[in-house]
């Protein structure tokens, strides 16, 4: 072979090489890469389920959307505050005009008419009125279900809808509790942290049954008013369907959400 043919030869073999060396650096790098991705999806994944547990365990002594295993001792229809944005708080409790409110909220197509006292719970009662103004709760669900015996409460206004979420901003001071620790069935209040009286957000309960919550460090729950009709209505069509894991605590069986709510 000539000395030219050998020596385009052997630049053709020395680029061969090199570019065999180039893809193998490349997959090196890629393969490293993926493994490393990889790595840092499944640490995130990790994360995200361990602060998921976490919220749940803080919820529940108490908060909403975690089954209780002894309603007697731990059961409470308690809510944790979405944190403060900026600007964001609650209105001012001169807003409840120190009087009786009447209206009405709409469940699942069921209306239930409403009473709530502005003169016991001015700051709860404001709250509610405002979030109720601004068209916060259309739409949002129920999604926290109970049916102990001696515990009944349908716990809503979550826009997460998991027991995590609230209007943005947290409240207190707890209002109009009954010192007997009774909530006769059709009470609306508020739910909240256990232990935490400025836990307040969007987050309340109706009272379906007499239902007795015991007090904790913080006191009781502040009471709103009153589902003064449709309170059958709501019993036979959402909370006799139980819960979706057929558990005592947990998700409505079928899905429950408010479409509106007025108040005069």
């Amino acid at each position: 072979m000539a000395p030219k043919n050998l020596e385009r030869e052997a630049r053709a073999a020395r680029q061969r090489l090199r570019d065999y060396q180039a893809r193998q650096q490349m997959h090196t790098s890629q393969t490293g890469r993926r493994k490393r991705d990889n790595l840092i999806a499944g640490i995130a994944v990790t994360l995200v389920f361990a602060l998921a547990v976490g919220a749940q365990l803080l919820f529940f002594n108490g908060g909403p959307g975690t089954p209780v295993a002894s309603p007697a001792s731990s059961a409470s229809p308690t809510a944790t505050p979405s944190g403060s944005a900026a600007g964001a708080s609650a209105p001012a409790a001169s807003l409840a005009e120190n009087r009786t409110w009447a209206g009405s909220m709409t469940v699942n197509g069921i209306p239930l008419a409403l009473q709530l006292d502005g003169a016991a719970a001015p700051q709860g009662v404001s709250n509610f009125i405002s979030l109720s103004d601004a068209g916060f709760y259309n739409g949002v669900s129920c999604h926290r279900l109970t049916t102990a015996t001696g515990f009944a409460v349908l716990q809503c206004g979550d826009p997460k809808g998991d027991g995590t979420g609230g209007p943005g901003y947290s409240f207190g001071p707890i209002e109009n509790a009954p010192a007997n620790n009774v909530y006769p069935a059709g009470t609306i209040a508020m739910a909240r942290q256990g232990g935490n009286a400025a836990s307040m957000g969007s987050q309340f309960f109706i009272v379906y049954k007499d239902t007795t919550i015991p007090s904790d460090a913080a006191g009781g729950y502040t009471v709103l008013g009153k589902v003064t009709s449709g309170l059958d209505a709501l019993i036979s069509q959402v909370t006799d369907k139980g819960t979706a894991d057929g558990s005592s605590d947990g998700k409505p069986a079928i899905p429950v959400s408010i479409s509106g709510i007025t108040l005069n």
